[in-house]
């Protein structure tokens, strides 16, 4: 059976060779085993970029379930409105807040300069200052003794014939070298 103008006819008789792939078997085994970790690496990392653009796409449509060409204009104005309003309403609380921090600043400023004015008429009057309550302790006794006394009663913190490079004068603190030689084991 040939065909006119030389061309060849398939014999269909003849069944086809080699419909398996096991002619791949080889080529992709050393292909994994050459670089088994980087393909199971690149799959896992395949895996995990799809995983986290689908829960975007989703958080997407969640979070804009009416788009804004159906929304209507009232509903938009009134949602600015109270947006506005409630800005506003926490502005004026912050300056509230504020004015109140500012004022409690002064009056300490206040007080401070106050006791500084003081503090200062009391050294100019030959007093010192140690406080309100000892102030009015401190006029009460300059009032009742005119002279001052050294006190006299005093013991000295340590004898006349301390030397601390001496080494002797203490009692149960003494310092001594350890023993020589290697330590007593077994």
């Amino acid at each position: 059976m040939e065909a006119q103008d030389g061309a060849h006819v398939r014999n269909e008789d003849v069944p086809p060779q080699n419909q398996d792939l096991s002619f791949l078997l080889p080529s992709v085994t050393a292909f994994l085993s050459e670089y088994g970790w980087y393909v199971a690496f690149v799959c896992v990392g395949v895996y995990l970029l799809i995983q986290h653009l689908r829960k975007n796409r989703s958080t997407d449509s969640q979070s804009s379930p009416v788009s804004m060409t159906n929304q209507d204009p009232e509903s938009v104005v009134m949602r600015q409105a109270a947006l506005e309003a409630s800005r506003r309403r926490m502005q004026e609380e912050q300056d509230a807040r504020a004015a109140e921090f500012k004022e409690r600043q002064q009056r300490l400023e206040e007080e401070k300069r106050r006791q500084k004015i003081e503090m200062w008429d009391s050294m100019k009057e030959g007093k010192s200052y140690k406080g309100k309550l000892q102030v009015a302790e401190n006029t009460e006794e300059a009032a009742s003794s005119s002279s001052l006394r050294p006190k006299t009663d005093k013991k000295p913190l340590r004898s006349s014939g301390y030397s601390p490079l001496s080494g002797d004068g203490g009692g149960t603190c003494s310092w001594r070298p350890g023993r020589r030689g290697p330590s007593t084991g077994g």
